[in-house]
């Protein structure tokens, strides 16, 4: 059993003060208010539940940096990441994951959708386990103590009516039944959830959209959704319907499904999302970064759509980036401020996340919930003045501000620190492996 008392925390029905919160076996046991701290360990600032990261690429993390030279365009992007992809493997990229989950830790991340699609050896040849690359970031997410969905990505052609290419060849299994009956071979635990994706409907054709959609049908289920014009235009061309309808019609849309990015949206596509409960899991760092475009997240949540926030490429880990950036991006598209409240995208961050990812019980501070705690300073040069409410940690907070995390009741980051590693040697030692 361990003890934190809070000086600020934000439960469900409000922020708090001067809680002391039990945990034991990895979940809150109980909750004191207006307590004395005793012997608990001591949380200052503001403490929020864990938040959940529900889109990554862990390789992209490589990238920084180095796709922000010259110009280019989003295509020219993917031949950089298709160069890391060649690069990597098994010990590779569980060294490159365990230090880019490291860094989600100290961002005050919790729990990490992986949208993983690199399966494979070079050339598409079969490791001696075929779930060697899944399996290494599951282990990466264990050893630095993030819990993970391995979103086991269903990714079989290079484009609608086109052939893998020599990379591509490392993500696909050949059809969705030789993917799916690669993927029963994993398992779960209570900190490991596996999940399923489809690329897109750029990466899985249309007739076999339905058997990724049913193979797992208790599970998460993500796929990228109208990320750029060129992927609609190509759609349109092909099958007569948009992404969104293409889904619709495979069984692909429900309350467990992701619709990643969902940028370029139709009425009927903010329609078909809405009314099936499927989650919307903007990346506003990452879709800014690529210049994809500002997606409709307000048309969405009034539709029926719960918003979730991922960081995807990585060009950023900051969920307190990625909050305030849904709001801020509505406001320089519509010259109109107000559209999304700090509890609003706080529930994103956190509940909302944590289920679209298959946590259900984690994202609050409650009794019975995982033991799950975010500190964030209040006293920094961003941070400072700002009135401590949910406002300064959505409007000025950064990861940066983040001190203290506690993840199943562990104190894994104490004090802007991981206590288990050093993420930036780390981060530094890995991505050069598979960038020189």
């Amino acid at each position: 059993m361990t003890s934190y008392w809070c000086e600020t925390a934000l439960l469900p029905t409000g922020l708090a003060r001067n809680l002391l919160v039990t945990t034991a076996d990895g979940r809150i046991t109980s909750i004191e208010p207006d307590a004395a701290p005793g012997d608990a360990q001591i949380l200052n600032g503001l403490v929020l539940p864990g938040l959940a990261n529900c889109h990554s690429h862990a390789f992209h993390r490589a990238l920084r940096g180095r796709t922000q030279t010259g110009r280019g365009t989003f295509w020219t992007w993917r031949e950089q990441m298709y160069a890391v992809a060649a690069a990597l493997t098994p010990d590779t990229y569980y060294d490159l994951a365990k230090a880019v989950y490291g860094e989600m830790l100290l961002a005050g991340i919790t729990a990490v959708g992986e949208f993983h699609y690199l399966h494979h050896a070079p050339g598409g040849q079969r490791y001696d386990d075929p779930n060697a690359m899944g399996l290494a970031l599951i282990a990466a997410a264990r050893d630095v103590g993030i819990r993970i969905t391995l979103l086991d990505t269903c990714y079989i052609a290079g484009g609608i009516d086109e052939p893998v290419n020599e990379v591509q060849q490392r993500f696909s299994d050949g059809d969705a039944t030789a993917w799916a009956a690669r993927v029963a071979q994993l398992s779960g635990n209570d900190d490991v959830v596996i999940g399923a994706a489809a690329h897109s409907v750029r990466g899985v054709p249309q007739d076999q959209l339905g058997a990724v959609a049913s193979a797992f049908p208790d599970v998460p289920l993500h796929i990228h959704l109208s990320e750029q014009v060129a992927e609609n235009a190509a759609c349109l061309k092909a099958y007569g319907r948009t992404p969104a309808q293409v889904l619709d019609e495979a069984g692909f849309l429900s309350g467990r499904t992701s619709a990643v990015h969902a940028t370029h949206l139709t009425e009927v596509d903010v329609g078909l999302l809405g009314s099936s409960a499927t989650y919307s899991c903007f990346c506003p760092t990452t879709e800014r970064d690529l210049a994809d475009g500002i997606g409709p997240s307000v048309q969405l949540r009034d539709a029926g759509s719960p918003l979730t926030l991922g960081s995807d490429s990585h060009a950023v880990v900051d969920l307190f980036e990625e909050m305030r950036a849904v709001e801020l991006n509505e406001r320089l598209a519509s010259q109109e401020r107000g559209h999304w409240s700090a509890p609003e995208l706080l529930k994103a961050a956190t509940t909302d996340g944590h289920r679209s990812i298959g946590f259900t019980d984690a994202g609050a501070i409650e009794v019975g919930a995982r033991a799950d705690l975010v500190a964030v300073h209040l006293d920094t040069v961003r941070t400072a003045g700002t009135g401590g409410g949910l406002e300064t940690a959505v409007f000025a907070a950064s990861a940066a501000d983040v001190s203290d995390v506690v993840v199943s009741g562990s104190h894994l980051v104490a004090n802007g620190k991981h206590i288990r590693l050093d993420v930036p040697a780390q981060l530094t030692k890995s991505i050069e492996a598979v960038t020189r």
